[in-house]
């Protein structure tokens, strides 16, 4: 639990929106449970939570934060429920996937995106591996890391393609 609390303390002392993903076991278990949390803010750090040992009261510090600031989500239909399962539950959200669809872009998944709207690539290699094995391995976590590390500066590509075309209305609607 400290340390929960000292990513909750950090997170809270950071600014602006906040980026989160989360790793579900998908394709080898049958629940939506998330087995990894990555999340990201501004003067915040980047916090990799196993929630795995944790109730659900004690993911209640971190949804205040949530619900205090936008929330940056990468495909939110997939992350949603299992973030919902802990008690997560972000009230004001941007969806980079469903933004990067209404800009009208030709691919959407986080790596494409991420290479044409800021111009490097992500290694998408650990995107199938079996989270809900432990001890996770040190690969998948800098994976993992790196998936939310670039979700704040996509957020802001996505919505310039967006204003461009002028679609963020829509955005912001949905």
């Amino acid at each position: 639990l400290p340390g929960l609390e000292n990513a909750c303390a950090q997170l809270a002392k950071g600014t602006g929106p906040i980026a989160i993903d989360a790793e579900p076991a998908s394709g080898y278990k049958y629940s939506q449970r998330a087995y990894l949390i990555q999340v990201h803010r501004k003067d915040g750090g980047l916090h990799l939570i196993d929630p795995i040992p944790f109730k659900l009261e004690d993911f209640a510090p971190l949804n205040e934060i949530l619900q205090s600031c936008e929330t940056i989500i990468h495909a939110s239909t997939q992350d949603l429920p299992c973030m919902r399962e802990i008690g997560l539950n972000p009230t004001t959200l941007f969806d980079t996937e469903l933004g990067g669809r209404i800009a009208g872009m030709a691919k959407v998944g986080l790596g494409p995106l991420t290479e044409e709207l800021l111009g490097f690539r992500l290694a998408k290699e650990h995107s199938a591996v079996d989270w809900s094995i432990r001890p996770l391995q040190q690969d998948w976590l800098i994976y993992a890391a790196l998936d939310v590390d670039v979700l704040l500066e996509l957020r802001d590509a996505v919505e310039a393609k967006l204003i461009e075309n002028k679609k963020l209305a829509w955005v912001n609607e949905e």
